[in-house]
């Protein structure tokens, strides 16, 4: 009779001690990222300069996609709407300006964040608690 009450506690430390190393497993196997649909995400530009282009592409990949701006963004606060074609949430985000300078902000998750904040030198680059009320 005392082996039948161990065997529940066994099967909980079995449990425990595999998680780990079943969650390695399933990681290191490439189990790809779950793609999501195209999203609209907010661009605020707190910078000196105009941004020109806008894309994303998946994590550690050149294959950069435009999201087209109706026109560039000026700077001094000023913010659009941009379409982030589908994909997985991770993404490498690439960003242009008028005075030629393109800043990569790599891993970015754009399903956990609506937009972006891009800001001058003195500061983070990318600030989503500092987006706009609603955000």
């Amino acid at each position: 009779m005392p082996v039948l009450r161990l065997v529940p506690h066994v099967l909980i430390f079995v449990a425990a001690v595999c998680a780990p190393w079943v969650a390695a497993a399933v990681q290191a196997s490439g189990a790809a990222e779950p793609e999501t649909a195209a999203r609209h995400f907010r661009l605020v530009n707190a910078t000196f300069d105009s941004v020109t282009a806008f894309a994303v592409a998946p994590v550690g990949s050149t294959a950069y996609i435009d999201a087209p701006l109706a026109s560039p963004l000026q700077g001094g606060l000023n913010s659009t709407i941009v379409r982030v074609p589908a994909g997985g949430c991770l993404r490498d985000v690439r960003v242009s300006f008028l005075n030629g300078r393109v800043q990569t902000y790599p891993m970015f998750d754009v399903c956990r964040h609506t937009g972006m904040r891009l800001t001058n030198g003195g500061g983070p680059s990318f600030r989503p608690g500092l987006l706009v009320a609603g955000d």
